[in-house]
């Protein structure tokens, strides 16, 4: 099976075969992504403030494709919908465009697959879930006909795909989900940053979608009134995101604890949290968190958590459970202990 995930510095992507191989006949074909959270900077980069954005490693979408024969029309087999393709409904258009565009993109528009999608990444959470899927679908059907795609190839079928499900994506979610690195997003340009030692995270899902769209007109409404306020708190969240860069550069978890408090106060004031976030952000605080945050558009959602090592990740992790928590993940940036 071929793992999307990247590193930024690498031109192409990893995989199995070759970049030059081009089978004659399609066979069964496999990629994996995974999610992803933004550490810092949610709200703020709608403003041209930077981000930044982890990789949730540990949370993992794959998709397996398997050529059938032609005429018998794609069929979809997914937690959201199975059976054919073209019967699927508007919540799988983007996985229905992410096999289509990369056929049309590899002119093989006649082949015809079955798609199997696996994905541990909840959907309306802020943490990738249709980019992370469109990532494992266009790179197994690729790899179903022996293609490698190139790193902006992909980004730009991974858009492709966001752009039916989101209409105007900033790239964040593309980005994020086939970088096996922290990424620094600032003006549609993005850069790997440089990670001292292992920082480890707890992410906890409230159980309730995130309302991103509603989120973000808030808060536009909220400038509308009184853009000076707004400004002064996205100047702040903008500047907490150069500090969390270089406390990550640093190995300094502690302050990067204070930081992440420090944004989801902001955030709060912009009331993009909920009961259901603050609730959540309060347990991982009690269990001794270094910091805590909502991540994400808000209003629902998941929140983030830095533990000391994996033993107090597992720790938090019970008393998010606990506090209400419908799911926990632990993922881990830099260096492995």
């Amino acid at each position: 099976m071929t793992r999307t995930t990247i590193r930024l510095a690498t031109p192409t992507m990893t995989s199995n075969h070759p970049a030059t191989a081009r089978t004659t006949t399609p066979r069964v074909g496999s990629s994996s992504s995974h999610g992803k959270t933004i550490l810092i900077g949610e709200h703020a980069v709608v403003y041209g403030a930077p981000a930044l954005v982890l990789p949730a490693n540990d949370v993992l979408v794959t998709a397996t494709v398997t050529p059938i024969p032609r005429g018998t029309g794609h069929h979809l087999e997914s937690a959201v919908h199975t059976g054919p393709l073209d019967l699927a409904p508007a919540a799988v258009m983007p996985t229905v465009t992410a096999v289509t565009a990369t056929l049309r993109h590899l002119g093989e528009t006649g082949q015809q697959f079955h798609v199997r999608v696996d994905s541990d990444v909840p959907t309306a959470r802020g943490m990738g879930s249709s980019a992370a899927v469109a990532a494992a679908v266009t790179a197994a059907v690729a790899d179903a006909l022996g293609v490698v795609l190139d790193q902006e190839t992909h980004h730009e079928l991974i858009q492709e795909c966001e752009r039916v499900a989101h209409g105007r994506p900033s790239g964040l979610d593309a980005r994020g989900v086939v970088a096996d690195v922290p990424v620094w997003f600032e003006g549609g340009r993005i850069e790997p940053v440089e990670v001292t030692g292992e920082f480890v995270f707890v992410i906890a899902d409230t159980g309730v979608p995130g309302h991103t769209r509603e989120a973000v007109t808030s808060v536009r409404e909220r400038h509308d009134r009184d853009p000076g306020a707004v400004d002064a708190v996205i100047e702040q969240i903008g500047e907490l995101s150069r500090r969390a860069r270089g406390t990550l550069g640093d190995g300094d978890a502690q302050a990067l604890g204070a930081t992440m408090d420090a944004a989801h106060e902001l955030l709060t004031t912009l009331d993009v949290s909920s009961d259901d976030l603050d609730r959540l952000v309060g347990a991982a605080r009690s269990a001794d968190a270094l910091g805590a945050k909502l991540t994400g558009g808000g209003r629902g959602g998941c929140v983030l958590a830095l533990a000391a090592d994996g033993e107090h990740a597992d720790r938090i992790a019970v008393a998010l459970r606990g506090s209400g928590a419908a799911a926990t993940w632990t993922t881990r940036i830099g260096d492995r202990a």
